[in-house]
């Protein structure tokens, strides 16, 4: 089933088509360049960049598909959480696309379409482009998922963004239970505000792993947080995670956590013990959610997921299998969406035309205790 995806939740104006979980196209307009005067995502600017881009974009993304509007079975587009000015205009155009064409439409979550990410297949022939750049990936970025690398359900979700951090168990694409997720800052949120304080330049988070590479991860050594305490409920909050306290101490407590004496590369080293620090605060809860649950396959989702100390770090524990999207679909896509979307469509589900887009979802965010 050809599937037009639209992805507009935040920054990037993004579609592609995926037809039975292959990828056909996937174009993501990037407005980095936008926003990098004040190191950070300005909602105003996301939603009329997106409302200039999105026709050329959904039309390059039929044109590397190789098929006409006609061609096109379903329309997918993301509903939530998100900007909601962002979500609005790649939401409605969806609708007008479906409505105008006479095809079913679905509005689907962005959090479950990143975790859907790892299961999508390219063609031996097919390459991702940006509309900014019009470059394709080299073959370090570039994939070739094999269908059998999918995880079979169930399995432990981890989702990592600038907005959320969330462990979850997936029983299916639409069935996701929360296990634990942030009481307060999500940690691509921790990595922006640190490297904006710090000037280390914008996206914060691929400027923080970068530097990271040049720095020694011990020279600081950054408090873990310990979160103890049980809710009304009596639910205590042993998969949870918390960032407030690590962007605290690195912001405004630097000396009080030096390990090591001040050396040439201070700004390297602040961004390799934060990194590590920031990593580790998702993998104590992951591997105890991993061990409660008996599940062994982890499926990572997100920006963060990118991040290549995290991969190396979860590739150190060999008892478990963990999948990752290839890089280019750990960011925002229309690929996910697109293909989440088809599942949903193939089961006969369908959105009103009316459907709202919603800034949050409230059980992806806790409150402590």
């Amino acid at each position: 089933m050809k599937v037009l995806g639209i992805e507009t939740s935040c920054d990037e104006c993004a579609a592609a088509v995926v037809d039975g979980g292959i990828i056909l196209s996937n174009v993501v307009a990037t407005q980095i360049p936008w926003h990098a005067p004040w190191q950070g995502v300005v909602p105003e600017i996301a939603s009329r960049k997106h409302t200039e881009w999105i026709y050329d974009v959904v039309n390059e993304a039929l044109k590397k598909a190789g098929i006409t509007p006609a061609e096109v079975e379903g329309a997918a587009a993301t509903a939530q959480p998100g900007l909601l000015g962002s979500l609005l205009v790649g939401l409605n155009f969806a609708k007008a696309f479906a409505w105008a064409r006479n095809i079913p439409f679905i509005a689907v979550d962005h959090l479950l379409a990143h975790l859907y990410a790892s299961r999508l297949k390219y063609p031996l022939t097919d390459r991702v482009t940006d509309k900014a750049t019009d470059k394709a990936p080299t073959d370090e970025t570039s994939c070739s998922c094999d269908k059998n690398m999918a995880a079979e359900y169930p399995f432990l979700g981890l989702l990592v963004s600038g907005g959320h951090s969330v462990i979850c168990r997936a029983g299916n694409f639409d069935d996701v239970s929360v296990l634990g997720t942030t009481i307060d800052d999500a940690v691509g949120e921790a990595f922006d505000k640190v490297a904006k304080f710090y000037g280390f330049g914008y996206p914060g988070g691929a400027a923080i792993e970068k530097l990271a590479r040049e720095g020694d991860s011990e020279a600081f050594t950054f408090p873990l947080p310990k979160l103890y305490k049980l809710d009304k409920q009596g639910n205590d909050h042993r998969y949870d995670v918390s960032y407030s306290g690590l962007k605290t101490a690195v912001v405004n407590q630097l000396e009080q956590f030096r390990a090591k004496p001040r050396g040439e590369t201070e700004t390297a080293d602040i961004a390799a013990s934060f990194q590590k620090t920031a990593v580790e605060i998702l993998l104590r809860p992951l591997l105890r959610a991993a061990e409660d649950t008996g599940l062994n396959t982890i499926v990572a989702g997100g920006g963060v997921a990118a991040n290549s100390y995290l991969r190396a770090r979860l590739a150190e524990h060999r008892e478990l299998r963990v999948l990752f999207p290839p890089p280019e679909l750990c960011g925002d896509n229309g690929a996910m969406v697109a293909g989440i979307g088809e599942q949903y469509l193939l089961r006969g589900d369908r959105s009103p035309l009316n459907a709202a887009a919603s800034a949050r979802v409230k059980v992806f965010k806790k409150r402590y205790p």
